[in-house]
């Protein structure tokens, strides 16, 4: 076996590894938010912003920490990324107060760039015939991630408080921490050229301008000066932004790369997917703990209600090789497509079918194949559509805009439920069945456009482009150096 064969074996389950921690952490709060919003006394749809705000730092973070990638290296950015993590974990399991666990999540946002940073390490570093394998399953990890926390919050929770929820997260971060550090090499540093903190900063600032808008609408009023003025002021901060990124020399997001039409088909499903996965794990999860008693929901405990949701991952998990497959035999387009209808398949049955629990089972586990089918499609489908050298700054952008979607998907399901309350006890209110199943549709209907808008452009041809198996590992080294010329 080859010195290169070897190293590679332990590289991927590193990378795995890491993205099954963060996308674990990032859905592990889903399950507690009602226990959290009772012990922590926190009013109203603010207890969703644990997911939003750890979203929105991750949608910030993510183009920062994978640019530094280029110009610092990308293993040392690995372990910024993942050191965050394990950072928010502990910050979470010392807990006792809103926000401190606000922090904690912010903190552990950094773990959004490690996928664009791994899925570029796997390209790099891996075998040319091991790359679409190796990537679809670095991309489909963060779907199974999501539904293993679902479950192992609920196993948790049967026994320990919801510090050790963190404290969980925690562990598995370092274990992935030490891996990383032992098992991916380090590489050369070719790029040159600047971060771009106030690109950061802007970005930063209309999104949490947006969100915030969003998910306070109900509580302020969507005509009050409030929630106008925030979406207001998102606008301007977004013009601003996409001004500055188009000027300056080292962006921190290349907007033109927005422009051109598969790219922008791609991001665009990003977000829809993002929408629905995130948003839909809310949904699930709050509707399956709701009493009986109030006329829907299952009463269920933490952990059976992750049971009810661990469908997700295991469908994920299975879709992984299959999109890969898919992917090699006739191009990243019908797995794509795939995605998006399985996703919209199991969310609109929700929509109609919710009065047994396993409703719930069967949807999240067809809505799971769709995620998983959909995440290993999306890099493929990027770097058939550009040249090498741009491969990484269009994978780390969709990588960014998934995340967007997720966080907007949080932040609009929060006030999509807090929209449509009913008294069910004195001074306790809860969402009506109604605010359920119009969420599940809304998930529903953006899981078919991101089905349907791959259909808006030509399909990438897998030959004679520049894809994983026909370009990449000619000389391995091949993706910074061209980096390295077009920043030049």
């Amino acid at each position: 076996m080859s010195q290169q064969a070897r190293r590679s074996r332990g590289v991927l389950p590193a990378l795995v590894l890491s993205v099954l921690a963060f996308s674990l952490v990032q859905t592990s709060v889903v399950p507690i938010l009602p226990t959290l919003q009772k012990d922590l006394n926190v009013a109203g749809g603010g207890i969703t912003w644990l997911m939003t705000a750890n979203l929105l730092s991750a949608a910030v973070l993510t183009p920062l920490l994978a640019r530094m990638g280029d110009l610092r290296g990308r293993k040392p950015m690995l372990v910024v990324a993942i050191a965050g993590v394990l950072v928010g974990g502990v910050l979470g399991g010392i807990g006792g107060s809103f926000p401190l666990l606000l922090i904690a999540r912010v903190v552990a946002g950094t773990g959004g760039a490690i996928l664009p940073l791994a899925v570029a390490v796997v390209r790099d570093e891996l075998p040319r015939e091991k790359v679409t394998g190796g990537v679809a399953l670095i991309s489909a990890s963060l779907g199974i991630g999501s539904g293993l926390g679902l479950v192992a919050t609920g196993a948790v929770m049967e026994h320990f408080s919801y510090q050790s929820v963190f404290w969980m997260g925690a562990v598995l971060a370092a274990v992935a921490f030490a891996l990383v550090l032992w098992l991916v090499p380090h590489d050369p540093v070719t790029a040159e050229g600047k971060a771009d903190p106030f690109g950061a900063l802007l970005l930063a600032g209309w999104l949490s301008a947006f969100l915030i808008a969003v998910s306070q609408g109900n509580a302020w009023g969507w005509a009050s000066t409030r929630t106008l003025g925030l979406f207001a002021l998102a606008a301007i901060t977004l013009v601003a932004w996409v001004a500055v990124e188009r000027r300056v020399a080292s962006p921190l997001v290349d907007i033109s790369m927005l422009a051109k039409p598969a790219i922008a088909v791609t991001n665009t499903a990003g977000v829809l997917i993002g929408f629905a996965m995130y948003g839909s794990f809310l949904l699930m999860s709050d509707f399956t703990q709701t009493p009986k008693a109030v006329g829907y929901g299952f009463g269920a405990s933490v952990l059976a209600s992750g049971w009810m949701l661990f469908p997700s991952a295991v469908g994920s998990f299975a879709a992984a090789p299959i999109g890969a497959a898919l992917i090699k035999r006739g191009g990243p387009r019908l797995p794509l497509v795939l995605g998006g209808g399985f996703a919209a398949a199991g969310l609109g049955m929700l929509g109609f079918a919710h009065s047994a629990p396993w409703h719930v089972v069967v949807a999240s586990g067809v809505m799971g194949v769709g995620v998983g089918l959909a995440y290993a499609a999306m890099p493929a489908y990027i770097n058939a559509s550009v040249p090498v050298q741009q491969s990484g700054i269009a994978n780390g952008m969709n990588a960014v805009l998934r995340t967007v979607g997720g966080a907007v998907g949080s932040a609009v399901m929060g006030a999509v439920l807090t929209g449509s309350m009913t008294q069910v006890a004195p001074g306790v209110k809860l969402p009506t069945v109604d605010a359920y199943t119009h969420g599940f549709m809304i998930a529903a209907v953006l899981g078919l456009v991101a089905a349907v808008v791959p259909f808006l452009v030509q399909a990438p041809k897998m030959t004679g482009m520049t894809t994983p198996e026909t370009t990449e590992h000619t000389d391995v080294d091949a993706p910074r150096k061209e980096m390295a010329a077009a920043n030049a």
